[in-house]
């Protein structure tokens, strides 16, 4: 279930990089970095932070050719995207907690200690985000919108802890999925956001 779902979102995550592109005006090319950075970017980093070489993506050619077609495929049926927005932000959020899972999949194959296999998810699931907007020119979305990181958060942790607990692989992937799915779609409905820090140097001195 997990690789169908890693597909989608891989290809979901490509064709809102390639939105957030055409808002900036790019080329061609352009549309297909940003593409590929934001469906690829969050497992690049991880890898390259766990030392987990070669780098998942060098390994899986397929990986690449999804995230160009997603590109060109936006291209092609972006005058009709304002209608597909709903669906967007229901396959982004499938998109981050698969890919959250993932993150710590590989950190669990690596052996690495609880608290480095949940950054490794967050990691995975966010950075692709963050890289987009970084290129885009704009403050990422992850850090200042609708929870999004802590969503990412609490799958990691439920992932981990359930696995502890000796529960089933599919149990276990089955009930984060779930729990991180409802709490994203829970936080796009209301605008659940955690709270504002505001500094002004004129009020504080």
């Amino acid at each position: 279930m997990l690789t169908s779902v890693y597909f989608i979102a891989i290809t979901a995550e490509a064709m809102s990089g390639a939105l957030a592109a055409g808002r900036r005006n790019m080329d061609l090319f352009g549309v297909a970095v940003i593409a590929f950075l934001t469906a690829l970017g969050g497992g690049t980093v991880r890898d390259i932070l766990l030392g987990n070489f070669p780098v998942t993506w060098t390994q899986h050619p397929s990986y690449i050719y999804m995230t160009l077609t997603g590109g060109l495929v936006t291209i092609a049926i972006a005058r009709f995207m304002r209608h597909l927005r709903q669906l967007f932000l229901v396959l982004d959020a499938i998109g981050l907690v698969a890919f959250t899972i993932i993150g710590c999949n590989v950190a669990l194959e690596l052996g690495y200690e609880p608290i480095v296999v949940v950054m490794s998810g967050i990691t995975t699931g966010i950075f692709g985000g963050i890289i987009r907007d970084i290129m885009c020119g704009r403050v990422p979305q992850v850090l200042r919108r609708e929870i999004y990181a802590c969503v990412s958060l609490v799958v990691a942790v439920l992932y981990l802890f359930l696995l502890r607990q000796g529960v089933g692989e599919g149990v276990t992937q089955l009930a984060a999925f779930s729990v991180g799915l409802l709490l994203r779609m829970v936080a796009i409905r209301w605008r659940v956001s955690l709270p504002v820090f505001r500094y002004s140097q004129a009020r504080w001195g």
